[in-house]
């Protein structure tokens, strides 16, 4: 018998969208997040700092950012294959592996060559862990909670990725210096994953997803074959790399310009990042209430797309315009940190569109999310020499109003629609009989 306590924070969960058997995966994937956060905001001036170019450094991030984008794709079809909780194994010990040969033969000796192979690998790591936990959350969660569900997810991931994890950089740099914060990281993320995989027991995330005649060859192909079966799902995927990859940009690009220009220090920088994403993570559960009664795409096309088509230039443009000036240049980026928020029910939207193939179309999603890491430095690299900073800012203000318009075009189809009531009412019946079931029992 449960007790009116244990009662009392079921109904909670509930009521908030998080699935009660996930919790403690979502509180691990939150610290596993913040680890993997701790360098976003001063690995690229700590580089610099040693004597790497920003050229190296925009390289170095893109190549990570290539790694991340397969990796982001494998997550699907190999949660499909071994199970979601698997896949998150793989992705835990592969991020521990290479980040302690990135510190002692990259970081510490300063060898580039080395930094871009343990990087390079380490980038593997963190889209199997936390994709292959969204995945876990589309096979355990039914429809009608989805869009919260997703919220949560991206509540975790980027409240700990660059948000809580710059804002720990923040206070861990001053005291323990630079090289102890970068292992700090490291201790973060092996927490966070021994909490969410060791504590989560929901059954699905242990279970084959695909059916059991399915080779890993037809589920590698399956999660590619689907963009041309379900054209919107390359669609959204497009839609999900534009989403952040002015984040991972502007990791490369807006420490100089807050510290150089605007007369920031890297301490001030890296809190104010955090600002930014801690409006991110508020707003990542706003914009899934608000897809749940405005529609996904009206929450995408319009706070996302044309939202981050006008932050963006005005996080850039009104800091310079007055310099020094800390809540000014917070207030931009709370704006800029909201808009990126109202992508975040793509996740939700996806597995409506492709409900017999939630893995495939999730890993089209983790394809451009992985897509924007490398995306983003790559313009970076591109374009910086052509108009400096400011010609980077205007390309991804353009490319958010194209998002808008390509959200428009991912519909539901009527078919789905009625395989996810179909679902829904088979769900709810076996959960009356195990229910009248317990009740005979006791």
């Amino acid at each position: 018998m449960q007790t009116a306590t244990q009662q009392e924070s079921q109904n909670l969960l509930d009521r908030i969208g998080i699935p009660r058997p996930l919790v403690w995966g979502f509180v691990g994937l939150l610290l596993f997040m913040i680890g993997d956060g701790v360098e976003a905001g001063y690995l690229a001036p700590f580089l610099e700092s040693q004597g790497q170019s920003s050229t190296r450094v925009a390289l170095l991030f893109t190549v990570y950012g290539v790694a991340v984008s397969i990796s982001s794709w494998l997550s699907g079809p190999l949660s499909d294959m071994w199970g979601p909780k698997k896949v998150m194994w793989l992705g835990l010990w592969i991020w521990g592996v290479f980040e302690i040969l990135f510190l002692v033969l990259g970081l510490q000796p300063n060898n580039y060559k080395m930094m871009m192979l343990a990087y390079t690998a380490r980038g593997l790591g963190y889209p199997l862990f936390a994709y292959g936990f969204l995945v876990w959350i589309a096979a355990a969660t039914p429809a009608r909670q989805l869009g919260s569900a997703a919220g949560w997810f991206w509540f975790a991931f980027s409240g700990g990725l660059p948000t809580l994890g710059s804002l720990f950089a923040s206070f861990a740099i001053p005291r323990i210096g630079e090289m102890g914060t970068f292992w700090s990281s490291l201790a973060l993320v092996m927490v966070g994953g021994f909490v969410a995989l060791l504590f989560t027991r929901e059954p699905k995330g242990s279970q084959r997803l695909s059916a059991p005649d399915v080779t890993l060859r037809q589920a590698m192909f399956g999660s590619i074959s689907i963009i041309w079966r379900e054209p919107k799902t390359m669609i959204a995927g497009i839609v999900r790399t534009i989403n952040t990859s002015s984040e991972y940009a502007f990791l490369v690009i807006m420490p100089g310009v807050f510290t150089k220009l605007v007369g920031f220090s890297l301490e001030q920088w890296l809190q104010l990042l955090s600002i930014v994403f801690l409006s991110n993570i508020i707003f990542n559960l706003l914009s899934g209430i608000l897809a749940d009664r405005l529609g996904p795409r009206t929450v995408v096309a319009v706070g996302g797309g044309l939202g981050a088509a006008i932050s963006v230039p005005l996080f850039y443009y009104v800091p310079l315009s007055m310099p020094h000036n800390f809540p000014i240049a917070a207030a931009m980026g709370v704006l800029y940190g909201a808009s990126l928020a109202a992508f975040v029910p793509l996740s939700g939207l996806m597995p409506q569109v492709c409900p017999k193939e939630k893995a495939a179309a999730l890993s089209i999603l983790g394809l451009g999310a992985g897509a924007s890491t490398w995306v983003g430095p790559a313009i970076v690299t591109w374009f910086e020499a052509w108009h400096g900073v400011e010609g980077v800012i205007w390309i991804f203000s353009g490319l958010y109003v194209v998002s808008a318009l390509l959200t428009v075009l991912i519909t539901v189809s009527p078919e789905a629609k009625a395989y996810i009531r179909q679902t829904e009412r088979a769900e709810s019946q076996l959960e009356k009989e195990a229910a009248m079931h317990a009740v005979g029992n006791q």
